[in-house]
């Protein structure tokens, strides 16, 4: 049991204002594993006053100074991996392996890449060769309160956190109570980095106490939020009244449409990639859609990858999947399975409960349905675990209206080796990412989706300008 953490305000660890303790529990074993404090109202207004009377002096820090502080919290980010890694297998889950490949990786991925990004990034610019005495100033919006999930905790905090501190934003951060000890060893490392005080803050809590908090606050400039579409929405309506700017990375069903001639690893590199982090991605290629010459054979590859899938602690090192986060989350998945078979998707792989020898610890089986509609449940709502959802189609056309055919906009996948339909198929999809062929984006492309999946983009000089306000001068004078 790791000892109860509290609270980084204006550069030093505080106790909370009145105690709310809150057990963060091992998902692996359904034990706990830590306790915080969940903060109060009186919490979340030290934490933004802090950040509000530091926002003067960190916009007025000259940019360079601002990529400097990154720059040492990376090497520190680098010594601490470990431990970071250790926190996040522990707290939501991710096999150990992977938690040091992936989830750590992430982080120092992204803070690098908004190092390289702001080194020629031009926060004061001539408008035009036509306007000599016009610029156009990039500043930082102000104080933004960021609001970050438990799936990939480190992912998401240093797409926020780098991208506002070399912007000039002032913070503070609210990560989910499900996975809070990560966060609070990098706000360690903040610290040690040499951030002034009230640059950052961090102040625990859930999301109807501190996030609500904050996303209503009159002196918050922007939220920075992912999680849900739900919660979102939620966000979006309290944060109306102060007009504040909303920066929202939310939900997704992808669809990942292999071809006839796709190569012969995309349907098990789909079914893999669904199954990472136990599904706990809003970027999963949850549904797979087939063309029907290729489908029965597809649908007989997909079970036997799903079955070779091995479910174990997070603790174990080697290639297996891990618990999903919480009885909750549990709970949902096992209902939506048995809501798939209920409205007549025929269940090919895995199914409701446990798998075998694993009795306690919120573990699901690798789950694939065939033979679904676009209209079923399991192919309208996002699962978030482990369950891949396979549609039949017959010609390229129909498989842009199933793709198309969802709430959600954030990641499509194609598989095909006829580069121009691949090409049609990236333009036609409403997907703010798309992916083909098993190729990932490359460093600094920007993450973000469409729709019910969210506004704004993060990563790379994408990222920064979320954090930036554009101010127009007419009348520059030559100093």
């Amino acid at each position: 049991m790791i000892e109860k953490r509290d609270f980084y305000i204006n550069g030093q660890w505080v106790a909370p204002s009145q105690p709310n303790d809150f057990e963060v529990i091992n998902p692996s074993t359904e034990d706990p594993c830590a306790v915080i404090s969940l903060g109060a109202e009186a919490d979340t207004n030290a934490a933004v006053a802090a950040a509000k009377a530091a926002l003067p002096g960190w916009m007025a820090t000259p940019a360079e100074t601002r990529i400097a502080l990154v720059e040492k919290l990376v090497e520190l980010y680098a010594a601490r991996a470990e431990d970071l890694a250790q926190a996040m297998s522990l707290e939501m889950g991710a096999p150990i392996d992977l938690a040091r490949s992936a989830q750590a990786g992430a982080g120092i991925y992204h803070l690098k890449n908004f190092i390289r990004a702001a080194r020629s990034f031009e926060f004061e610019r001539p408008l035009g060769d036509h306007a000599p005495n016009d610029r156009i100033i990039y500043e930082a919006v102000g104080v933004a309160a960021l609001i970050t999930p438990w799936n990939w905790p480190m992912n998401q905090i240093t797409l926020k956190v780098g991208a506002a501190a070399i912007a000039g934003c002032t913070m503070v951060l609210k990560p989910s109570e499900q996975s809070p000890l990560n966060a609070m060893i990098f706000a360690e490392m903040m610290d040690e980095a040499g951030f002034p005080p009230g640059v950052f803050n961090l102040v625990n809590g859930d999301g109807a106490g501190v996030g609500s908090q904050l996303s209503g606050h009159p002196d918050v400039d922007m939220v920075s939020f992912t999680g849900s579409t739900r919660a979102g929405t939620a966000i979006s309506k309290n944060a109306a009244d102060t007009l504040k700017k909303v920066h929202l990375e939310l939900g997704g069903k992808g669809a990942n449409v292999i071809f006839e001639d796709a190569d012969d690893k995309a349907v098990k590199r789909g079914v893999l990639h669904m199954m990472q982090n136990t599904g706990q991605s809003c970027n999963a290629p949850s549904r797979m859609l087939v063309q029907r010459p290729i489908y029965d054979k597809a649908v007989e590859t997909a079970a036997e990858v799903a079955n070779m899938v091995k479910v174990g602690p997070a603790s174990e090192e080697g290639r297996h999947i891990g618990p999903v986060v919480n009885e909750v989350q549990w709970t949902k998945i096992q209902d939506l399975i048995q809501k798939g078979i209920d409205e007549g998707a025929r269940l090919v792989a895995g199914g409701t409960g446990r798998p075998e020898g694993l009795n306690k610890g919120y573990y699901v089986r690798p789950t694939v349905f065939a033979d679904a509609n676009n209209q079923m449940t399991i192919a309208r709502e996002e699962i978030f675990g482990p369950v891949l959802t396979m549609i039949p189609f017959d010609t390229e056309e129909e498989a842009v209206e199933i793709a198309n055919d969802t709430p959600y906009g954030l990641t499509n996948y194609v598989q095909t080796q006829d580069g121009a339909r691949a090409n049609r198929m990236a333009r036609a999809l409403r997907s703010g990412m798309v992916e083909m062929n098993g190729q990932s984006r490359s460093a600094g492309s920007p993450f973000g989706g469409m729709k019910q999946s969210g506004n704004g983009r993060e990563g790379g000089v994408f990222g920064l300008e979320d954090f930036l306000e554009i101010k127009a001068v007419g009348g520059w004078a030559a100093e």
